[in-house]
């Protein structure tokens, strides 16, 4: 036998998609919405949603609108905990949490989305709203912003052919062009902005987390209202979240003069 074995499984593929459909709702979806977001046939759609919900990781209100299980959940905290990142991570995320008296968040890259793995919600009043497990668009948050400057040029060159560069606000960047300024700029600075790109009245900075082999697959970040997030604030910021950022690096076995050899090297971008 020559060639490389498969293993795909149509049906449980076909299940995970639908999970990975629901985690990105709030609201749920009936079977009808599922089976035009997933391009499936209804009778397909039905057999899925009736096996999942069996299995605990589906429920469905009396409005026959499916949300994501307790057996989600269950899996979700359980993958939380063994993510080496956020136990690393978490001391110094309450330090800036504690600093700045802002949200704070920490990110994964996944395909073309951050995905927040962890939150510590800012003690004033007004704060902003934003939940862990939540995926957000890379070319309009600073979170993204990071993990996108941070990326191999050849790789990041495929990705952004692969973007949709959706504006949100009047703020959004909506071109290739602008994406390649904004990201050389990100390297420049050792950090990025989110000045009500994503959402109106939030602003958001984020730098990189380095692993132990100089690549960045997360980021964190502090985010807040535009009224208490001005230009000379966000300024206050930096120092504080590259350094937070430099401290995981280092936890996760990161060599800081690598740091050093990326600013000094010529960009292509």
């Amino acid at each position: 036998m020559s060639g490389k074995r498969s293993y795909n499984i149509t049906a449980l593929q076909r299940g995970l998609t639908l999970l990975q459909l629901f985690a990105k709702s709030e609201k749920g979806f009936s079977a009808t919405e599922v089976a035009k977001s997933s391009f499936l046939p209804v009778s397909t759609v039905h057999r899925l949603l009736v096996n999942l919900q069996a299995a605990g990781f589906l429920d469905c209100d009396t409005e026959r609108i499916y949300h994501l299980g307790a057996a989600c959940i269950s899996i979700g905290q359980a993958a939380r905990g063994q993510l080496d990142i956020r136990r690393l991570s978490l001391r110094h995320l309450q330090e800036l949490n504690h600093q700045t008296r802002e949200t704070v968040h920490l990110t994964v890259r996944h395909a073309l989305s951050a995905v927040y793995v962890e939150k510590l919600d800012s003690p004033e009043p007004l704060r902003i709203h934003s939940r862990i497990g939540a995926y957000v668009p890379l070319h309009c948050t600073a979170v993204g912003k990071v993990l996108l400057a941070h990326i191999p040029e050849t790789e990041l060159e495929k990705i952004l052919k692969q973007m949709e560069f959706r504006r949100f606000t009047e703020n959004t960047i909506g071109s290739l062009q602008e994406m390649q300024t904004e990201l050389k700029r990100v390297r420049k600075n050792g950090f990025a902005c989110d000045l009500e790109e994503h959402e109106a009245h939030i602003r958001c900075i984020a730098a990189p987390i380095w692993d132990s082999q100089g690549a960045v697959n997360a980021s964190l970040s502090v985010t807040g209202p535009a009224v208490r997030m001005a230009r000379a604030r966000i300024r206050q910021i930096a120092p504080l979240i590259r350094g937070a950022g430099l401290c995981i690096s280092k936890e996760l076995g990161y060599d800081p003069s690598r740091l050093a050899l990326e600013a000094s090297s010529p960009r292509l971008l």
